[in-house]
């Protein structure tokens, strides 16, 4: 327990979180340390300190930050019942994951995964510029999550004629985010909001993508040169854009863009 008021530094090593994090939590008001050093450093209490822990096991637990802001400022729910519903929904969470696990372990016994398509078939179904060993490459960054594992178990029970269905629908969703951005259609604006959610929806083809998990690979876009190289050609722009259009539809439904982790 906490005795001593801590600096935001001191305080972010010993939760794990960044300084960005806890001065934004601090700017939208869900957690503001009270105290000042002599020297004029703001400070967090122990009681402060301990509200940065709630805040991070609802976080771990998928909710956004506003919702988590309600919950702990409710005047009907004392710290006792924030503990029981956090244990609680920590129960779920496991029961969960045991869940997967077991899903991981059936494709650990499974002979073959992935998509069942041989790279010329690939590249047939998904055009010439489709580089196969991307999936290889993503097999070795994310093979030891559950997304993985969804995608496998469900990459796996694809057809071919699925994986058309597949491409047509991705070619599709590409030609009107083009359009929408030759059109001047806005981030955050209805229409660019339904293009967010039906990449969405398309990613939960493969894993279940929820907002925060679509932020991240918004973000993905601007940080590795060839999403740029990818959609530059479609419509100039294309790529700052979607990753905009990403991050204003991920904060409609709660969730912060800059503090968004892949949950």
């Amino acid at each position: 327990m906490v005795t001593e008021d801590l600096t935001v530094g001191r305080t972010a090593e010993l939760v794990g979180v960044s300084v960005r994090t806890l001065h934004h939590w601090d700017a939208i008001g869900l957690v503001r340390p009270s105290g000042r050093s002599w020297s004029g450093y703001r400070l967090y209490s122990g009681d402060e300190f301990a509200r940065i822990h709630q805040v991070l096991v609802y976080r771990e637990l998928g909710f956004p930050l506003a919702a988590i802001g309600k919950l702990l400022d409710d005047p009907e729910v004392n710290a006792r019942r924030h503990l029981r519903r956090q244990r609680s929904e920590l129960v779920d969470r496991i029961a969960h994951l045991q869940t997967m696990v077991s899903s991981v372990d059936r494709m650990l016994e499974a002979t073959t995964s992935g998509i069942q398509l041989t790279p010329a078939e690939q590249v047939e179904i998904f055009g010439t510029d489709w580089r196969p060993e991307l999936v290889d490459e993503a097999e070795d960054r994310w093979s030891d999550t559950p997304q993985w594992a969804q995608y496998s178990e469900r990459a796996a029970a694809l057809t071919p004629e699925d994986w058309k269905e597949v491409a047509a629908t991705t070619k599709a969703l590409e030609s009107d985010l083009a359009d929408a951005v030759r059109a001047g259609v806005a981030p955050g604006s209805p229409e660019a909001n339904a293009l967010a959610e039906r990449h969405r929806t398309l990613l939960s083809t493969y894993f279940d993508c929820t907002h925060s998990m679509h932020a991240c690979i918004g973000r993905g876009f601007v940080e590795d040169p060839r999403y740029a190289e990818y959609y530059e050609p479609m419509a100039v722009g294309l790529t700052t854009w979607f990753r905009d259009t990403i991050y204003a539809n991920a904060q409609a439904h709660g969730i912060d863009p800059a503090s968004a982790t892949w949950q």
